[in-house]
């Protein structure tokens, strides 16, 4: 009769024990997905796996969710927007996205590209980034681009005024064009320009941000993103 006692109650904990596994399986769940858009600025150039942006800003929605995110990155260094449209091609993204981010165009201004390619492929990007995103223009974000003038690589440049000039001129076409779509647009080059009073903020390579800058890039966009992802 104690064994069966006994028998019993392992099997009540043993139940027990499973219920509390499957919810506890089922709050990690991953009920959101995140796409990131970009090059090396959104990979993560010279800072860990983990460092760049899209996956401190997935920790950090994890950290205060309780549906869980994802995030696909598609970029690389060097990419420009031709480069990053004809990644978008050949990987055909699914459009069940509850965040994007894009964050493109240094390469164009980089490698000298005719502004003119930013001006007809950006509004190109931020259409299918919206798409991505269920159709939902309030589900993107556009970031700004970084001003490398204000690192060790731009300042060896000798052309650190040149290159502050000309990304004005595309971010400012940026913020204009994700203004017409609906999209929201944050700006965080200001972060990058404290690159020289404050190297935290730039990489080893010298060159990109760090992951301190990353996180701070995180911080501008937390909010918006939170609010996106629940």
């Amino acid at each position: 009769m104690m064994n069966l006692k006994i028998a019993i109650s392992a099997l009540a904990l043993l139940l027990v024990s499973c219920g509390i596994s499957k919810t506890k399986n089922s709050s990690e769940k991953i009920s959101n997905k995140y796409l990131a858009l970009g090059d090396s600025y959104t990979i993560g150039e010279s800072v860990c796996s983990n460092c760049n942006y899209p996956k401190q800003l997935t920790d950090s929605l994890n950290k205060t969710s309780n549906e869980k995110a994802s995030v696909k990155i598609i970029a690389k260094t060097g990419w420009t927007t031709t480069d990053l449209l004809s990644a978008i091609a050949a990987e055909k993204p699914s459009k069940d996205y509850d965040l994007v981010t894009l964050l493109i165009g240094v390469n164009n201004q980089y490698q000298g590209k005719p502004f003119a390619v930013y001006e007809e492929e950006l509004p190109k990007l931020l259409d299918m980034a919206i798409g991505f995103a269920k159709g939902k223009a309030e589900n993107v974000i556009v970031l700004s681009i970084p001003d490398y003038a204000f690192t060790p690589f731009g300042q060896k440049s000798g052309k650190a005024e040149k290159i502050t000039s000309e990304l004005k001129r595309y971010n400012t076409f940026a913020e204009k064009i994700a203004e017409e779509k609906g999209v929201k647009f944050v700006n965080i080059t200001p972060i990058t320009q404290k690159g020289l009073e404050n190297t935290a903020l730039v990489a080893s390579d010298g060159l990109h941000p760090s992951e301190v800058a990353y996180k701070k890039f995180v911080e501008m966009m937390f909010e918006s993103t939170s609010k996106k992802i629940r």
